[in-house]
This record gives structure tokens, sequence and C-alpha cells, in this order.
């Protein structure tokens, strides 16, 4: 690294610890109540804010990032459109689903809850990734914007919680859990990072999305193998798995493709960046 370089790093690193510890705090806490106060999470009140907040920054921060773009008023309201229409009916979907039941085990004939999980994965991410628009939105885009939203990821910390209250069991519970408090403690701080605008940082941002998504295959394939049904390999000698009921099934449902997506926006963006850097 260039002196330069170090000269913007040097300053980047109190905000990085003031930005993990407030994240470790609120962390702490949420786990606390979620332990001591079981009402809450089954109440469906903290999952409903959650996913409101979340869904309001990404469209707040879609049209942000069109307005930094070359395109037209038109095209940017079309564009808009094109991707929070089918985002909004999807999340609305999932969670009349999970109201509903849809996703219980012995609902359904069909492996509705992996079709959920994996299908906008399978349909989307070749849209995000070759997309010439898409592209043009993460160019004009800030790269901190995709990886600090999904701080979201420590409200996982309610598995773990879970799993101390002997409701889950802990060989799917501590790896799920624990993966997605360290991806989203690290969120704000590699976004932090990131925009230092070193090399570091950069490979940082690379190595957390990687891990993000590791988290979620294991949590799937784990989930998958352990939940009754065509897929299970093991039987949990204890608490079965509990997370085909709302509102703890929209996480599985909803939130997993959707965070997986956001990776997967965000490591091409990374891409492009670099790749324009370099030209």
């Amino acid at each position: 690294m260039n002196s330069d370089a170090a000269s913007v790093a040097a300053p980047a690193q109190p905000p990085i610890r003031l930005g993990l510890m407030w994240t470790v705090l609120f962390t702490i806490l949420w786990t606390w109540l979620i332990y001591s106060l079981p009402a809450l999470p089954e109440s469906g009140f903290p999952a409903l804010g959650v996913r409101l907040l979340a869904h309001g920054l990404i469209a707040v921060g879609l049209w942000l990032g069109l307005e930094n773009t070359a395109l037209t008023p038109e095209q940017r309201r079309t564009t808009w459109l094109v991707v929070m229409v089918p985002f909004t009916l999807w999340a609305a979907l999932a969670w009349t689903a999970a109201i509903n039941g849809a996703f219980r085990t012995g609902a359904s004939s069909l492996p509705l809850l992996p079709a959920a999980i994996l299908l906008p994965v399978i349909v989307g991410a070749p849209v995000l990734m070759l997309s010439k628009r898409v592209g043009q939105l993460l160019d004009a885009m800030p790269t901190t914007w995709l990886i600090a939203l999904q701080v979201y990821r420590i409200f996982g910390s309610q598995w773990l919680a879970y799993w101390l209250r002997g409701a889950l069991p802990g060989l799917w519970a501590l790896p799920a859990g624990t993966g997605d408090v360290l991806t989203g403690l690290f969120a704000v701080p590699v976004a932090i990072a990131l925009a230092a605008g070193t090399a570091e940082g950069r490979k940082g941002a690379v190595f957390w999305n990687i891990f993000g998504l590791a988290d979620f295959a294991v949590a799937i394939a784990l989930g998958m193998a352990m939940s009754p049904g065509p897929f299970q390999l093991i039987v949990p000698d204890g608490p079965s798995m509990a997370v085909d009921t709302f509102p703890n099934v929209l996480t599985p449902a909803f939130v997993v493709p959707s965070s997986i997506l956001l990776h997967v926006l965000s490591l091409r963006q990374l891409r492009r960046r670099s790749r324009a850097e370099t030209v």
C-alpha cells in the first residue's frame, strides 16, 4: 500500500470500530429480547418492521441510483417500476402464503418452501448478471449501499436464541445463526472500509459477499436435510426444525433469496468497478 492509500485508510479505522461496536451492542440486545420475550418474534411485528424497512431502503436506493445514470426520466421510472413491482408482488405473495400456512410441512405435495428459496435465485440471478440496464445502475450507485443494507442479517441471531431456549436443533441453528450474525455485524465496517477506496477494502468486500453466500449455502443444505419431507437425511436428536410457520418461514421464503440476489449484485458491481478503474 502506498503512502496516499495509507493516509486514507488510517482515519477510517475509528469509524469502522465504532460501527462494529454499535452493531454488536444492538445484536446482543435483540438476542436477549428474543430469548426473554418469545411472544415478541411470534407476533410477527419485528419481521414486518424489518421487511418494510429493507423494502423501503431498496426502493429509495434504487431511485437514487437511477438518478445518477444517464437514463432519461421516462427510462428511470420504467426501470424502477420493472424492478419494484415484481419485487413487491413477490414479497406480498410470500407473506400471504406464510400467513395461510402454505409452507407448512404436509400442506402441499409440492416442495413449496425449497421452491420459494431457489426459484427466485435461478430466475433472477441471470437477469441481474447480464442486464445492461442493471449494469448502468450499478456503475452509478455507490458500492457501499448493497453491502451496508444487509446489516439486517444481525436479526438472524433469533436462531441462536431459539436454540438456547431448546426450540431449534443446534446442528442447524448454530451455523445458520452465527453465519447470519457475522455477515450482519461486518456489513457496516466492510462498507466503511470499502468507501476508503483501498485495495484491501475491495478485497474485504468480495470476501464478505462470498462468506454471506456460503452462510446461505450451509443453512439451506442443512435445513433441507433436517426438515421433514422428501429431502430429509438427518433426524435431529431433540427439537425438530420449526421454521415452516409464520413469521419464521418468511426468512427462508423471502429474505434468503433476496439477500442472495443482493450479494450477486454487489459482486457484479465490484467487478465492474475494478475493471473500469483498471482501464
